[in-house]
């Protein structure tokens, strides 16, 4: 490990904006944590940088997880339980647990991102987070200077959220994951309940669908609909589809008949967040050098030359069209550093 000073940081986010770190190492090592000059503060944990908005130079360590290693650790009658370190290209991992003939990932392909930061944000895509799929991560704190482990319940996940980012540690620096348990079952069955992905499988086969050929859809249509980050630099989903009650679901239905709503178990209905921006008029708006996408409205786009500031006053509008157009707030979905 090597500890570097005035880091270029423009490469290490698909955002593509400008910001450089005062102090910088890549971990390969979960070992290397131990080391004494990676005590300092502030510190921040990056990634894949796909869920992370610069704002300009961070006057701080940053610690790059590039951690290697996939390995079936074991199964039983129902799962098997693979390990990936925290430094794996997740879509890499996903393709390589279905090369092998395991199951349940198939719904998250193409989703840009390391394995290690998958579980702070509970990614999810096409009816699958990777909530049901988690059995258990490794990590290091830097404040007790030792390694623990977390298993599902204790990960308190939810729509986007975890224990991680409830206990504020994807933004302190105190906690660095360095491998993840994942439980894919024996007894699998192709979740495409979504309306697009069902379509495409149907296109695809006229059997009943594998794993291979569902993520093969899920892929074909975050082609068609999301900007490749090295042709337009970009963070994917920018805002949570915002939860509602009942009644405000229900009144918003009846003004907005097309508005798609999804009932949640715990009573709440989610909002389609890409809907309620185009219908705002903000689907291939630009303001500047940053605008939402004209495919999907919900993702925010670098046209180029953009700042963290530019990042911010766009979504500051965008937020403010749908707020004034639908009483609805929308929360953003990366970083901000």
């Amino acid at each position: 490990m090597i500890l570097r000073h005035g880091v270029d940081l423009a490469a290490a986010n698909t955002l593509a904006l400008p910001g450089r770190a005062a102090r910088y190492a890549a971990i390969d090592d979960a070992a290397q944590l131990a080391a004494p000059e990676l005590r300092q503060r502030p510190r921040f944990i990056l990634g894949g940088g796909s869920n992370l908005v610069l704002t300009g130079d961070f006057d701080g360590l940053v610690l790059h997880m590039a951690i290697p290693g996939r390995r079936l650790l074991g199964e039983d009658t129902d799962a098997w339980y693979v390990e990936a370190g925290a430094g794996e290209n997740w879509d890499d991992f996903v393709q390589w647990t279905l090369a092998r003939g395991w199951p349940g990932l198939e719904n998250l392909s193409s989703i840009p991102g390391t394995v290690g930061a998958a579980p702070i944000q509970n990614i999810g895509a096409y009816g699958l987070e990777i909530a049901e799929r988690f059995h258990s991560l490794s990590a290091w704190d830097f404040e007790k200077q030792g390694f623990f482990t977390v298993d599902r319940s204790q990960c308190r996940f939810a729509y986007r959220d975890s224990l991680f980012k409830q206990e504020g540690w994807h933004l302190s620096g105190r906690i660095a994951i360095t491998a993840v348990v994942f439980r894919l079952p024996k007894h699998w069955q192709p979740n495409i309940a979504y309306a697009d992905l069902a379509q495409e499988v149907v296109v695809a086969t006229s059997a009943v669908a594998t794993a291979r050929e569902v993520a093969t859809a899920v892929s074909a249509i975050r082609r068609r609909k999301l900007p490749d980050p090295a042709a337009i630099p970009n963070a994917g989903s920018f805002f949570h589809n915002p939860l509602v009650d009942k009644a405000t679901a229900a009144a918003l239905a009846a003004a907005y008949p097309a508005l798609p709503r999804y009932p949640q178990p715990d009573g709440r209905v989610k909002l389609a967040a890409g809907w309620l921006i185009e219908q705002a008029g903000w689907k291939g708006k630009d303001l500047g050098p940053v605008g939402m996408y004209e495919k999907q409205a919900l993702v925010l786009v670098n046209r180029g030359g953009a700042t963290g500031a530019d990042v911010r006053h766009t979504m500051t509008a965008v937020q403010a069209a749908v707020r004034e157009k639908f009483a609805v707030d929308l929360t953003p979905e990366p970083i901000f550093l």
